[in-house]
């Protein structure tokens, strides 16, 4: 069974077919991060004119670097949400037309739940399990019951910790996207030269918080950079930085592991671009270790938006008889816990 996965939530252009035994065939991705650097962050009128531009070059070089043609595609997936409206649209409307032309199945794929789904793409790992969430959008810490099936138990008050990196980077003049680019900068840092408050300090649970702690970088950077701060000093206040956001996220999903709710739990999965992060991967793994748990993250340019994991995901799909009707309606917001599984008809 092949499927075809559109990816054009934010600022990739992607297409990619895989089959139902974890083969990729074929992957084609465009990157606009040229196209947005001048602005210091994504346009999304750029972004979707550039998904309109890219799209149909990518579907055609992606059916022939697998060897395949539009009549021998079983299922059209497409990320349907949440993201910017602009591209998801592009998206959406290709997969339905593609589907219609070909009589074939039409998934409109949660963008969070391709990331959710992409482990059980390059592990042989079962439900439930613990998903860390970790994005430039979106932080939340979740239950995975099953395809569809999500128990949030912690989310972001308000920024998402790659959203966090990525303001922290521009306050130091460093490439976007952020986190890549701050951990670079950090690796000639002293990360205990400065301290940061730590967000929810008071507050049990697995909720995060960013925005206190972006703040006080802020602060800092203008202190020092009032005082003459030399590059060291900016490479210790990145590798600073990348500490609090990490150890954040550590603790608060220890907060759950201790709770007898964590007890029927065998394995956390790590997903989104920031699980990209070297940091948080081994911090993460310490800890699963010490817990008697499996701990999984998907290869590096897994964890990032890709075509891959939206075809995967429309496999999942697929395969539990699931598929949308051509009339779905791209979502700019869509929790996790709001995803309906609509049977075939």
């Amino acid at each position: 069974m092949l499927a075809l996965g559109i990816e054009t939530s934010c600022d990739e252009s992607a297409v990619a077919i895989v089959d139902d035994n974890r083969n990729v065939l074929s992957h084609k991705l465009i990157s606009q991060f040229e196209a947005h650097q001048p602005y210091g962050g994504i346009v999304p009128e750029i972004a979707a004119r550039a998904h309109l531009e890219h799209i149909d070059r990518l579907i055609l070089q992606s059916l022939d670097e697998a060897n395949v043609d539009l009549k021998q595609i079983d299922v059209f997936a497409a990320t349907a949400g949440p993201g910017l409206i602009g591209g998801l649209i592009v998206g959406v409307m290709t997969a339905k037309t593609l589907a219609s032309m070909f009589s074939k199945p039409f998934i409109a794929v949660n963008h969070l739940e391709a990331h959710a789904l992409t482990v059980r793409f390059t592990n042989t790992i079962e439900f439930p399990f613990l998903l860390l969430l970790v994005s430039g959008g979106h932080c939340q810490l979740l239950i995975v019951e099953g395809v569809g099936k999500y128990k949030c138990i912690g989310n972001s008050l308000d920024d998402a910790a790659g959203e966090c990196f990525d303001k922290v980077a521009q306050m130091l003049n460093l490439e976007m996207p952020g986190g890549p680019s701050i951990q670079e900068f950090a690796k000639l840092g002293d990360s205990q030269r400065f301290s940061f408050p730590k967000p929810l300090k008071k507050r049990g649970g697995c909720d995060f918080s960013f925005s206190g702690l972006k703040t006080e970088v802020k602060n800092t950077i203008n202190y020092i950079q009032e005082k003459g701060a030399s590059e060291q000093d900016l490479k210790d206040l990145a590798a600073s930085t990348q500490e609090a956001i990490i150890n954040h996220l550590i603790e608060r999903t220890k907060n759950f592991l201790v709770s007898n709710e964590s007890q029927s739990i065998k394995s956390l999965v790590l997903s989104g671009g920031v699980a990209s992060n070297e940091l948080l991967r081994s911090s993460l793994n310490k800890i699963i270790l010490s817990k008697k748990m499996d701990f999984y993250v998907p290869p590096v340019e897994l964890c990032t938006d890709n075509g891959i994991m939206v075809a995967w995901a429309g496999l999942e799909r697929y395969r539990l008889g699931l598929s949308d009707p051509l009339s779905f309606k791209p979502k700019p917001r869509w929790p996790l816990d709001k995803i309906k599984n609509n049977k075939q008809i």
